[in-house]
């Protein structure tokens, strides 16, 4: 008699097993060819090894009520990628590309926080820095599961989405988002959210770095610095650490 084989785990790194038997052979996904362009060149990718990360579209960075905005930052900026991605995110969604919401969330007691790191967002101690309460609505600065790291509301995580904390700039650092990567079968990464020369591109640079393919996309990324730290991240991702690309040209690339 033969005994039905259970899934433990997620495809394509799921196995089956019964009482008898583990089948380890992991069997791949359906691939999903499509043709992309970018600024450099044409790129042929498989939708069912790309995923999407969406950094820090969150209020204390994108909301006129949020950290950013009570520090004297024009937040108007990091609010523009919010339409492309209205527009991206569903039909990603639709062809089974994960959409990965990275976010800054501390633990409440910032025990993996370096004083280093806590001095760059209060440099004098008397601010109102990582952890702190905004005066406005008391939402702790950064903070997991907190108004202030939660998604604005214009974009909505949907309940098929992950989400994953991160605690510095680079969203590999003290987070499982390389686990989960490698354990849902995802290789090419596209790249939104902001700053784009900081956060966006700390976390790209590490994927480069541990082998990811890594495509930012244009339009739905921004960042509130000066005009000339984001053309040096378009220079740079161009030069040494992946492709840019546009959510017109993904759409194109889904609907053929």
């Amino acid at each position: 008699m033969n005994l039905p084989l259970r899934q433990l785990g997620v495809p394509p790194n799921a196995w089956a097993v019964n009482q008898a038997i583990a089948d380890i052979t992991r069997p791949p996904l359906n691939p999903q060819p499509v043709i992309l362009s970018t600024e450099t060149k044409s790129l042929r990718l498989d939708l069912a090894k790309t995923a999407i990360l969406v950094i820090d579209m969150q209020n204390d960075f994108c909301h006129p009520d949020g950290w950013l905005a009570h520090i004297g930052v024009d937040v108007t900026p990091a609010r523009q990628p919010i339409k492309p991605l209205q527009n991206l995110l569903p039909e990603l969604r639709a062809v089974n590309v994960p959409v990965i919401w990275l976010n800054w969330g501390n633990r409440p007691d910032l025990l993996n926080i370096s004083a280093g790191l806590r001095h760059v967002y209060n440099p004098t101690g008397e601010g109102v820095g990582l952890g702190d309460p905004l005066p406005s609505n008391g939402a702790k600065v950064l903070v997991a599961g907190s108004w202030a790291a939660a998604v604005v509301d214009e974009l909505k995580q949907q309940p098929e989405d992950i989400r994953v904390d991160k605690y510095r700039m680079s969203g590999f650092w003290d987070t499982p988002l390389d686990s989960i990567l490698r354990n849902i079968g995802r290789t090419t990464l596209f790249f939104a959210g902001v700053n784009a020369d900081q956060c966006v591109m700390a976390t790209l640079q590490d994927a480069n770095f541990l082998g990811y393919d890594c495509i930012l996309v244009q339009d739905c990324t921004a960042t509130t610095s000066p005009e000339y730290c984001w053309l040096a991240t378009l220079y740079n991702v161009k030069q040494c650490f992946g492709f840019v690309t546009h959510s017109e040209a993904i759409l194109k690339a889904i609907n053929g």
